[in-house]
């Protein structure tokens, strides 16, 4: 094993968040699976920036590994600090995707998510491997994508709970 290797192993992230959703895994695949959807999910702290004619994941073809399209993450949706290369390995419509991505702040961003029916609605569960280009930055990474997945999965529960009754 190289040193680059290693030090890439070392600096390697790992998160894992669930969310269980009393909706049809249908229902909440067809938001989640769109970029307004995912822009819901990170506002306001984050937008991500996409070409019009992928508006979701299931309008264009993956080939796994090629990238589909790039994208500016903008802070409060106006200031770019990152920029984005969206790879796929793997959409199952309606059930799952596996994005193998880079950026200019990760050498490696690996996100699966899965919509899982169950009774009673189903669960969504997000995991991340992420591998920051400069190593000593990882805990602090590790702290910004912990709290925006957390953020992230408030407003995806948010989103399906029923409305308050009125009084």
């Amino acid at each position: 094993m190289t040193g680059r290797t290693r030090r890439a192993r070392r600096a390697a992230i790992v998160l894992e968040f669930r969310s269980d959703i009393a909706r049809p895994a249908e229902d909440v695949w067809s938001r989640i699976s769109t970029m307004a959807g995912v822009n819901a999910e990170l506002s306001p702290y984050v937008r991500m920036t996409h070409p019009r004619a992928m508006s979701a994941i299931g309008d264009v073809e993956i080939v796994p590994g090629e990238v589909v399209f790039h994208s500016w993450l903008l802070l409060f949706g106006v200031v770019p600090f990152d920029r984005h290369a969206f790879a796929f390995e793997r959409v199952t419509v309606g059930r799952d995707f596996v994005e193998e991505s880079t950026s200019w702040l990760q050498r490696r961003w690996r996100h699966e998510r899965a919509v899982v029916e169950r009774a009673g609605g189903c669960t969504v569960t997000d995991r991340l491997t992420i591998e920051p280009r400069i190593g000593v930055t990882a805990p602090l990474e590790r702290a910004i994508v912990r709290a925006l997945f957390d953020h992230r999965h408030r407003r995806l529960r948010a989103a399906y709970m029923p409305p308050a009754p009125v009084a």
